[in-house]
């Protein structure tokens, strides 16, 4: 978010590896924390929405096949957008706290609280339509992807080994953000837009022309590299751990021998 940000007239990070170091000399590892309140409160339900809702799109559409994975993932991140919105508005304030913006946040919900007193629910619901176009595409390539590199992965009937449930999961979080992640950029900038004070951006086609006028094109990939660090081990980590939680819920009988588990088809 920050290195999204940050202002092209006077960049404060030079990239990454900078920017993580500059946080933790600035505010001390606890920095690197901040806006940590938003993503607890809500990726429990966003996940249990968006696998919910996969599922039951697939089993709806009737057949397993790459056009149906996608649509189905794609309708499961349309729908998780009336949390992850507002829960990526108030992270998005709380992190730019302590980097040129005022500190005026403490937590969370007084954030979104502040927010709706000042804005209103149009306020609260600020970047929906950025985080709607993002969301949408984004999960139709997470579960295409997965699907693809898991069947194969796999022999056809052959269980799922946990390190290659892993490698594929982290590899389908990393291309389902590099499909839409300019898209993130102009969302991160509509939503810090105005914490320092100066409104600039009318919409999405406004912030991506200003954006790229003062910047070029690689306005568009600022951050990209710390995005897809984070993306390999958190994706890796959901699936797998949905995988094991769903064997183990349906009994003994469902719950393979050794460390291989059910095949993604499962899902």
């Amino acid at each position: 978010v920050r290195l999204q940000v940050q202002s092209e007239e006077k960049p404060q990070y030079r990239g990454t590896l900078h920017c993580f170091q500059s946080i933790i000399r600035q505010e001390s590892v606890l920095g690197l924390y901040k806006g940590l309140g938003p993503p607890l409160m809500g990726l429990t339900f966003i996940n249990a929405l968006v696998f919910g809702v996969q599922g039951n799109a697939l089993r709806a559409l009737g057949r397993d096949s790459p056009w149906n994975q996608f649509v189905a993932g794609a309708a499961a991140g349309a729908i998780q957008c009336v949390i992850c919105c507002p829960m990526e508005l108030a992270k998005t304030r709380l992190q730019l706290q302590g980097a040129g913006a005022a500190r005026e946040y403490r937590g969370a919900l007084h954030c979104l609280a502040q927010i709706y007193r000042l804005e209103g629910l149009r306020g609260v619901n600020r970047g929906m339509v950025s985080t709607l176009l993002r969301e949408t595409p984004s999960f139709g390539v997470y579960f295409l992807a997965y699907d693809v590199l898991t069947r194969g992965l796999c022999e056809p009937g052959a269980r799922l080994l946990v390190p290659k449930l892993l490698l594929a999961g982290g590899a389908a979080g990393m291309l389902s953000w590099l499909s839409i992640y300019p898209m993130d950029v102009v969302k991160s900038r509509l939503q810090a837009d105005g914490v320092r004070g100066i409104q600039r951006y009318r919409g999405i086609v406004d912030c991506a022309r200003q954006s790229f006028e003062a910047e070029g094109w690689r306005v568009f990939t600022r951050g990209l590299a710390s995005t897809l660090l984070r993306a390999f081990p958190v994706n890796a980590a959901t699936f797998a751990t949905v995988t094991v939680v769903l064997t183990y819920a349906r009994g003994p009988e469902a719950r393979p021998e050794g460390p291989a588990l059910a095949q993604p088809s499962s899902l």
